[in-house]
């Protein structure tokens, strides 16, 4: 009941209702301080402070209370405490204008904080809902559905085209394909057969496989996934506002000074002045208000920004961690270079070849060429016959052409000879992170076409304006390493750590972070979540990234634009510099107000005046940060 009332006193409403009271306040106090003496505006039977007080006080002396309670000792006192024995003094004297400016201040500020830090965390929901539930068992010959649950290590389970993979295991019959973006997060499914592992929620696209489960029930790669993801959160502690931080010493301090204030003047007034421009109003004021400013222009270009402490940490990060499919790239599969072995046959005739072969297939790199064919609107020809060895190639009789499709093994299971020039060429493309179909007619290999993952345009241009900011580029991808090098080298990225699972990703930043370095992690995939929730600050490419990694990032960019990543650093640059010179300048206008108030050149009501004064003007500093240009 209690929280219920201190929720409705301190919302928006409320503290409307209570700055209303104190404007009421403020004008008879304004013609007794620089006017006429004898007119009196109250027409209230009350003075209309004690509404202010009321409505913004109760919460206050409330957070001062539960916070001392809660942290158990005067060592961790926070600033509300200051701000409660001055609105006290103030009532003690009778000055209850000055009062109920403090307690108002303070509820401003409070507003601003819970605006700028609330954030959503689905993720973790979405990503235990990606765990498989069922699984087809082998028991005597019979095959038999059975909950997940009840798969136990060493049973034999029978993966059909299509489905989620449920435990982790062991291919002992079959080939296939397999989509394991969800742990790679590798844009080309891999290539199975026998003795090759199969990981948990990945996906079987082709051909039916057994498989021997290793890893079941917690031990499974994907449940470790949703346990990192689960940690990782619990790692990530508010960070502490800098006026409660200093608070263990500035109550004292403001405390002692009144004192003293008293003792050498005897007069109480003076040292109730100086307890009111003491309090760190504005120096609390200062790093939500800037942090507002920034998140809504971040919101004008496209960037999501889900927290204050997201902003702040990022304005200190010195290395910046990037996934490469989906986010250094594009994600999808392109043709990339066709090469003809045979002068009598053109380029175009080759992508004709494959693309008319490739037409009833389901693999992704058939797909990816016959796509390229139709956008290049080469016509394509019926075959007469198809057929497909899974995970090897196809063969297709193409307008009288018997044709085979596939990778070098699948060409020489078919007699096919594959030259010293081919082998070149091949290793070639691998040097260039590609993928490769052998096209061959008969018995000789007549040409080649690569594909490969789309780098985005802006990617090096980021990269270049990053390390101008003297900031740190790292590339974490599970990627084959040739493929990641490759990549890396066309955007200017000199560390690269490859090959890596989720939780060697993890680890990756974690090495990063004992050297002391400030990391922030930016992806688009499941396989990602951990090293986003890891890093000190995470970011998610937004429209094309998937759900569960932009629940786990602190901050989506939903344009996809990588050039707005030097623009959020710039901007969190900045809001760490503003929320610096407004906490400084701060510090400067109480150290002026307390000399001025122990020269009793100020009362409590003034130095109320001049104390909201310093703070609007502290508030003014960090809301220009709205308007600046960061471009």
């Amino acid at each position: 009941m209690l929280k219920k009332i201190i929720c409705f006193l301190s919302g928006l409403p409320m503290t409307i209702v209570a700055g209303g009271f104190l404007l009421l306040d403020l004008v008879p106090h304004l013609i007794e301080e620089f006017g006429n003496t004898t007119l009196h505006l109250n027409v209230l039977p009350f003075d209309p402070a004690w509404v202010t007080i009321v409505i913004s006080g109760i919460p206050l002396l409330y957070l001062a209370l539960w916070r001392i309670i809660y942290n158990l000792g005067i060592s961790k006192i926070s600033s509300a405490l200051l701000i409660t024995i001055a609105m006290f003094a103030a009532i003690a004297i009778g000055d209850l204008f000055a009062a109920g400016e403090v307690a108002f201040i303070m509820a401003i500020g409070a507003l601003l904080e819970e605006t700028t830090t609330n954030r959503a965390k689905k993720g973790l929901k979405n990503l235990i809902s990606l765990a498989p539930t069922k699984g087809r068992r082998l028991r005597n010959g019979k095959e038999e559905m059975i909950s997940a649950e009840e798969i136990r290590q060493g049973d034999i389970l029978r993966i059909l085209p299509g489905e989620s993979i449920p435990v982790d295991g062991t291919i002992v019959s079959g080939e296939t394909s397999v989509d394991q973006s969800i742990m790679t997060g590798e844009s080309l499914p891999i290539d199975k057969g026998k003795g090759e592992e199969v990981f948990c929620g990945t996906i079987n696209c082709f051909g039916s496989i057994d498989i021997v489960a290793t890893k079941v029930g917690e031990n499974s790669s994907l449940q470790r996934l949703i346990r990192m993801v689960k940690e990782a959160e619990n790692k990530q502690a508010p960070m502490q506002r800098i006026a409660d931080r200093v608070a263990s010493w500035l109550v004292p301090v403001a405390l002692l000074i009144a004192v003293l204030a008293y003792v050498f003047t005897g007069n109480i007034v003076t040292a109730v002045t100086v307890l009111v421009v003491f309090c760190p109003c504005a120096l609390v004021l200062a790093t939500p208000t800037a942090i507002m400013a920034a998140i809504g222009q971040a919101t004008k270009h496209g960037v999501i920004i889900k927290s204050g402490e997201a902003l702040e940490k990022m304005g200190k990060v010195d290395t910046i961690a990037f996934d490469k499919t989906g986010t250094l790239t594009y994600g999808r599969l392109d043709v990339s270079d066709i090469l003809s072995f045979d002068e009598s046959i053109s380029e175009i005739d080759i992508l004709a070849f494959a693309a008319s072969a490739e037409a009833k297939s389901e693999h992704p790199l058939g797909k990816a060429i016959v796509t390229y064919a139709k956008v290049k609107e080469v016509p394509l020809v019926e075959s007469a016959a198809f057929r497909m060895t899974t995970g090897k190639g196809v063969f297709a009789e193409v307008d009288n052409h018997n044709l085979f499709c596939g990778n070098e093994k699948f060409l020489a299971e078919n007699g096919v000879s594959i030259d010293g020039q081919v082998q070149s060429v091949l290793r070639w493309f691998r040097t260039q992170g590609k993928a490769s179909i052998l096209i061959a007619e008969g018995k000789k290999c007549i040409g080649v076409i690569a594909l490969s993952d789309v780098l985005r345009p802006e990617a090096k241009d980021m990269v270049f304006s990053l390390s101008a900011m003297h900031t740190r580029t790292v590339l974490l991808t599970g990627d084959h390493k040739q493929t990641a090098d490759y990549f890396a080298q066309q955007v200017g990225i000199s560390e690269v750590r490859a090959e890596l699972l989720p939780e060697e990703k993890v680890l990756s930043i974690e090495k990063l972070q004992a050297e002391n370095h400030k990391v922030c992690m930016i992806g688009d995939g499941v396989n990602d979540a951990p090293a986003l929730k890891t890093a000190d600050v995470s970011v998610a490419m937004g429209s094309m990234g998937s759900d569960i990694a932009i629940d786990a990032a602190e901050v989506a960019l939903m344009s996809e634009d990588l050039s707005k990543i030097p623009y959020l650093k710039r901007l969190s640059n900045a809001t760490v510099k503003t929320i610096k010179f407004s906490i400084a300048l701060s510090m400067c206008i109480n150290f002026v107000a307390i000399v001025l108030s122990l020269m009793q050149l100020l009362n409590p009501t003034t130095g109320a005046l001049v104390h909201n004064a310093g703070s609007c003007f502290v508030v003014l500093i960090a809301a220009l940060l709205y308007d600046r240009k960061f471009e």
